[in-house]
């Protein structure tokens, strides 16, 4: 018997509510396991611990006024290691923000609504599938 993967995902957001509750959606289903920070500088000195996907917060500055915002802890975990897929998350809704993001290299931007939970999720079935691609194209690549 094979037994599946789990996702290792690292949740990150200073809005300890929000956090929670989004833990609590992520643990219903069994392929996930879930790690929460409630800053960047914790997320970034537990990278070690090779999280599959991070789900940052785009300003993280509600528990330490001088913390690092999202931008600034996606641009260390970018360095740290480029494969680590991060979507980024805010409640701003707006067209500059979500470029912004992008441009660091983050999957994707979702805005915190009462709808984020499912737009994670097909978005981290998106990643699912394009690893898999990937994987799939590196193996026919190595065999050329």
């Amino acid at each position: 018997m094979e037994t599946k993967h789990k996702i290792k995902i690292f949740l990150v957001d200073d809005d300890t509510f929000f956090l929670k509750s989004l833990e609590i959606d992520f643990l219903q289903d069994a392929e996930f396991e879930i790690v929460t920070y409630i800053t960047g500088e914790l997320c970034v000195e537990n990278l070690s611990l090779n999280p599959d996907l991070i789900i940052l917060d785009y300003h993280l500055d509600g528990i330490q006024k001088n913390a690092m915002n999202g931008i600034e802890t996606l641009d260390k975990i970018k360095a740290y290691n480029e494969g680590i897929t991060v979507i980024m998350l805010s409640s701003q809704d707006k067209i500059e923000v979500a470029v912004n993001c992008m441009h660091h290299k983050a999957f994707d931007y979702i805005v915190k609504s009462e709808t984020a939970f499912f737009r994670l999720q097909k978005t981290i079935d998106k990643v699912q599938q394009f690893k898999k691609m990937e994987k799939e194209l590196n193996w026919y690549m190595e065999r050329m």
